[in-house]
């Protein structure tokens, strides 16, 4: 199996050698911080449309964390284009964080279509370190389709804990590897190295609900859902929330 993989893997770098040489000679990323923001805008549409009830679902847990005050601190990590926002409740305080800031003109959009949320900050920095952000400053963490593509899910989860006060959430949907042995597993050990170009880092193979239940939250809650795109190499997906 591994050395079909490796073939299979060099034929795929081969049919998208131009897209391979210019990572190599550091053109790539560049382009890809610009044009990412467009492509997430039209993608996260799409989803959003698919996994509407389930983020429904999900983000309506939110209600329950807001004190006498009727407010909520919540950090968005990954903010992206701010396609999570339609799903909050009234009452949140939004921080976003993402290390892109090509993203910012559409979360201004996305905090003009929301009106009932109050838009505290855009915070360019990885998930990694979150130093701008205070010890327990935060009742809420969203992560959504984010730790696919960190450098550390480990590290970012550590600085999830700190920016979380006691009792504060961390709300989570991400998608993960299929099981160890499969055909579709196989094929997304083919499509990683070129996937992680496209998907400005995005890793197809982690295993993140392992990172999530050695993180040391004090409750875990998860379920396992089923790719929302069948046609592409994304595996299924994790949903749940982790408590400090």
């Amino acid at each position: 199996m591994d050395a079909l993989v490796r073939l299979l893997q060099l034929l795929v770098l081969l049919l998208t050698l131009p897209l391979h040489l210019l990572a190599l000679l550091g053109c790539w990323q560049p382009l890809c911080k610009t044009y990412f923001p467009y492509l997430m805008a039209v993608l996260t549409a799409n989803t959003n449309r698919k996994m509407e009830s389930k983020k429904r679902e999900l983000f309506s847990q939110i209600k329950g964390l807001m004190g006498t005050s009727g407010k909520v601190a919540l950090l968005e990590l990954g903010c992206g284009t701010g396609a999570n926002f339609q799903f909050y409740p009234p009452g949140c305080r939004i921080t976003c964080l993402d290390p892109n800031p090509h993203f910012e003109k559409f979360l201004t959009k996305s905090m003009a279509e929301n009106r009932h949320l109050q838009y505290e900050r855009f915070v360019v920095a990885y998930g990694e370190d979150m130093k701008q952000l205070a010890d327990g400053s935060m009742d809420v963490v969203v992560c959504t389709l984010v730790l696919c593509s960190v450098q550390s899910p480990k590290r970012v989860l550590q600085e999830v804990q700190r920016v979380l006060r006691p009792g504060g959430v961390l709300f989570f949907l991400e998608h993960v590897a299929e099981p160890r042995g499969s055909w579709a597993f196989m094929w997304q050990q083919v499509f990683e190295p070129t996937w992680k170009h496209i998907g400005d880092g995005c890793y197809l193979t982690r295993e993140t609900w392992k990172d999530l239940e050695n993180a040391q939250f004090s409750e875990v809650q998860m379920e396992r859902q089923p790719p929302p795109f069948k046609w592409l190499p994304v595996g299924p997906q994790i949903m749940g929330k982790a408590v400090k």
